[in-house]
């Protein structure tokens, strides 16, 4: 069984920032890839930043140039620097971590932009 738990959400001004964590603990043997999702209200979910195993990452056009995921030292860690926030970048922020081909994910952290 795999855990995934994240924090560092919160409320933050518009222009200000924020760093989210997340980490996974269990069988973990060979984690491939982690990634953040968010889910706005009233909104799909969708993906925000992924990086792989081999280090290369992927953002989405949204958050291209004021957001960046990194891993930490332990390979079981991501981070997301979340910098120059808008409102429409409140929600809920999820992890998601791939075990071999089995998805894992966190309960999730609200992230909440003021204007």
């Amino acid at each position: 069984q795999v855990q995934v738990v994240e924090s560092g959400g919160g409320l933050v001004q518009a222009g200000g920032s924020l760093r989210l964590s997340c980490a996974a603990s269990g069988s973990i043997f060979s984690i491939n890839a982690m990634a953040w999702y968010r889910r706005a209200p009233g909104k799909q979910r969708e993906l925000v930043a992924l990086i792989t195993s081999g280090g290369s990452t992927n953002y989405a056009d949204s958050v291209k140039g004021r957001f960046t995921i990194s891993r930490g030292n332990a390979k079981n860690t991501v981070y997301l620097q979340m910098n120059s926030l808008k409102p429409e970048d409140t929600a809920t922020y999820y992890c998601n971590t791939l075990v071999a081909v089995v998805q894992y994910w966190g309960q999730g952290t609200q992230v909440t932009v003021s204007s």
